[in-house]
């Protein structure tokens, strides 16, 4: 199981309703497993708040869907007007190594430190899912653990949760 994972900040003189309605938008048109969560902070150096997507693929064929499906003819007006609003985007790409597969309500980002055997800093982490990066388009974490803390994050897609 993959995860696209897409960190974005919404233009500065935006209307953050309006961002936010056609972030909502874009995840319903997709019609498949995603959400998108405001962040009080991103989980890496840039300064800020903004918002994480996650959309979950089974494979990487099925990644190359979703960057197709993305933009085509059904979806297209869809992504520009949400795309139209964001200032900043950062992305990267990550496997499940254990734990079920979704997506995460908290989550804590974590970098392994040089010179420690993954194994090692995998065993030391108590979350029972780990998610670890892949590739990366950007600034990104290298592991996520998904926690039941979620102070900072709040979700808004799907609704009704």
């Amino acid at each position: 199981m993959l995860a696209y994972v897409f960190w974005h900040q919404p233009q500065r003189d935006g209307d953050p309703v309006k961002y936010e309605e056609t972030q909502r938008a874009f995840h319903g048109a997709l019609q498949l497993t995603s959400a998108c969560f405001r962040l009080a902070e991103l989980p890496f150096g840039e300064k800020g708040g903004g918002y994480e997507d996650w959309y979950l693929v089974e494979d990487w064929g099925k990644l190359g869907e979703l960057n197709r499906d993305a933009v085509d003819s059904v979806r297209r007006a869809d992504h520009d007007r949400a795309a139209s609003g964001a200032a900043n985007g950062w992305g990267a790409v990550y496997s499940l190594l254990r734990g079920p597969a979704s997506i995460p309500e908290g989550a804590r980002w974590l970098e392994k430190s040089r010179g420690m055997p993954t194994g090692q800093f995998l065993a030391s982490l108590a979350e029972a899912t780990v998610w670890q990066r892949q590739m990366v388009l950007g600034p990104a974490p290298e592991f996520c653990a998904v926690s039941s803390e979620s102070a900072g994050r709040e979700k808004i897609w799907p609704s009704g949760f």
